[in-house]
């Protein structure tokens, strides 16, 4: 028997990169799962041609995680064509690459739209469900190394990931007495086509990696194997964690990748 065998789970921003690669790994698993996307349908019926080739259940479902409607709507088509959701994971996010000074206040609204409020959202409504009909279930969060260390040019994202961070312990408290458990992960630097957009030069790819305790950029699916873990029964005593998957890039001082502090 797999581990999610019978479970309903919505992956948000399932189209591609780390979504994708959970949403084939949790079907792996036994999982029916709904593929959630915003713009990118090919890439989301992708993902789902490849679950239904290897035997599993998935099906591509539209939502933008910024619109209340379209959150609530995602949720209700879940619950009819496939079934009550026992297992969340909210990866949708929007990356702005603006500094501080140059953030503008209405994209800044549309990242924490979407990172922050409907995260909030989606999980209210599914936690809800699972409460009314007394059944147990496992939310996870996708947070960010900036998170606790902050880069440059990414200041929305970074202060809408701290949120989703502080948001995770708050939901794990609130939502224990019902069976619910609430965890996140914080990925490194993993190739995913929104990292590597920003730094389009194998060289400056090369000189990044340089500075990872691992010498490389972690995989989508790494990061897919946490989750699944973190959402399995298998962590049943797991809850309001963050879970850093960073090769231990969190962990080293700062300096040259190559620096040795003299005994």
């Amino acid at each position: 028997m797999s581990r999610f065998d019978q479970d309903v789970v919505i992956v948000t921003g399932a189209s591609r990169g780390i979504g994708a690669a959970t949403a084939k790994a949790l079907a792996n698993e036994g999982a029916t799962v709904a593929v959630n996307y915003r713009r990118d349908e090919s890439g989301a019926q992708e993902t789902v041609d490849e679950i239904v080739a290897t035997g599993g259940t998935a099906l591509a479902i539209r939502a933008d995680m910024s619109v209340t409607k379209d959150v609530a709507a995602l949720v209700a088509t879940t619950e009819t064509e496939l079934g009550p959701v026992s297992v969340l994971v909210n990866n949708a996010a929007m990356i702005d690459r603006a500094s501080f000074l140059d953030v503008d206040l209405d994209v800044l609204e549309q990242v924490w739209q979407t990172n922050v409020r409907g995260v909030f959202q989606i999980s209210q409504l599914v936690a809800a469900r699972m409460v009314e009909d007394g059944r147990t279930g496992s939310i996870v969060h996708l947070s960010s190394i900036g998170a606790r260390l902050a880069f440059g040019s990414r200041t929305a994202y970074i202060a809408s990931k701290g949120a989703i961070e502080s948001l995770t312990r708050s939901m794990a408290l609130d939502l224990a007495p019902h069976g619910i458990r609430v965890n996140a992960v914080a990925p490194g630097l993993v190739a995913t086509e929104a990292l590597l957009v920003g730094m389009p030069d194998p060289n400056l790819q090369a000189e990044i990696q340089s500075h990872i305790p691992a010498g490389r950029f972690g995989t989508p699916e790494e990061l897919a194997a946490t989750i699944l873990f973190l959402a399995s029964k298998e962590a049943s005593y797991v809850n309001g964690v963050v879970m850093h998957v960073d090769a231990a890039l969190g962990s080293r001082e700062a300096g040259p990748a190559n620096y040795r502090p003299i005994s």
